[in-house]
């Protein structure tokens, strides 16, 4: 379908809207016109409505400069909700040509979100960030710092839920990093929290594994006395499939055997598949076995 004339329309509107915001701008307008307020909020609908055309026309980068003049002026005529709306709008245009500018927009909204104790709604937000930066920067450092502040205001509006699954994140992250105390303590964390809960509880063995296999990258003995330490605070762990694989590659690692900690990770993987983060720590355990090329087939 061709939208060229929607864009053409829409370049129409923002002159026209540009023209109000200069008329009701002016020193006499300022002083005593009465409809300045009237001509500003004209100028905005029509930026939203020029907005929603370039939208149709596939420009999202001129979509996302239309939604950005109507946020400012939202602002200024103190509709916070509506110019916090609008910067969300101008964000999800950004993102499909300019990631950064879209952030730019986000954290405006965020701190409309914040500033009227709307942390919930904040935190949300916080995650799209941390999903650009994930995905379309590639930059995990930014990444962990907005999914860790999610979680932050997730856990102050009681939202435990959310703030757990934004900390499992912060602590795949983490460990990929080799930031392995930070990884290992929000997993046990986490994992304690979830162990006492009956509908939750199934999860708590696989992040007593993940922080056992962080021990083990650091320490051998670490991870042995984590490995008792979670058997003790969850007897369920001692019976998982994960528990008795870590007791497999405990004892491959001692006698630095490491065929013996190839077959019991691939005993395992026939039947509850590794994930990627799951190979790539194990992996980094292997390499520690003596004169080992680090393979896993």
């Amino acid at each position: 379908m061709d939208n060229s004339g929607k864009e053409k329309e829409a370049i129409q509107l923002m002159a026209e809207a540009d023209k109000k915001i200069t008329k009701s701008g002016s020193f006499l307008g300022g002083m005593f016109g009465g409809g300045q307020n009237h001509k500003v909020e004209e100028a905005c609908e029509m930026y939203c409505r020029a907005a929603n055309m370039f939208k149709m026309a596939k420009n999202w980068s001129a979509a996302g400069k239309a939604f950005c003049k109507a946020a400012r002026l939202h602002m200024q005529l103190q509709n916070k909700h509506d110019s916090a709306t609008s910067f969300i709008d101008a964000g999800n245009a950004f993102k499909k040509v300019d990631p950064q500018e879209a952030i730019n927009c986000l954290n405006a909204a965020i701190d409309i979100y914040t500033d009227m104790g709307r942390f919930t709604i904040a935190a949300k937000h916080h995650i799209t960030i941390a999903e650009v930066y994930e995905s379309e920067l590639v930059d995990i450092e930014k990444s962990i710092a907005h999914f860790e502040q999610a979680a932050d205001y997730y856990k102050g509006e009681e939202s435990n839920s959310s703030a757990n699954k934004c900390l499992l994140k912060v602590a795949a992250y983490s460990a990929q990093l080799e930031q392995y105390p930070k990884a290992i303590e929000i997993y046990e964390q986490v994992g304690s929290n979830t162990m006492d809960n009956p509908l939750l509880k199934y999860s708590a063995k696989e992040y007593f594994f993940k922080a056992s296999l962080c021990h083990f990258i650091v320490d051998e003995l670490n991870a042995k006395l984590a490995v008792e330490k979670y058997e003790e605070m969850f007897p369920a762990f001692s019976d998982s499939r994960e528990c008795k694989l870590l007791k497999k590659l405990l004892d491959a690692h001692e006698e630095q055997n490491s065929e013996a900690f190839t077959e019991a990770v691939k005993e395992f993987d026939s039947i509850s598949r590794l994930d990627q983060w799951q190979t790539t720590m194990l992996l980094r355990i292997k390499k520690t076995i003596q004169g080992d090329e680090g393979d896993l087939r």
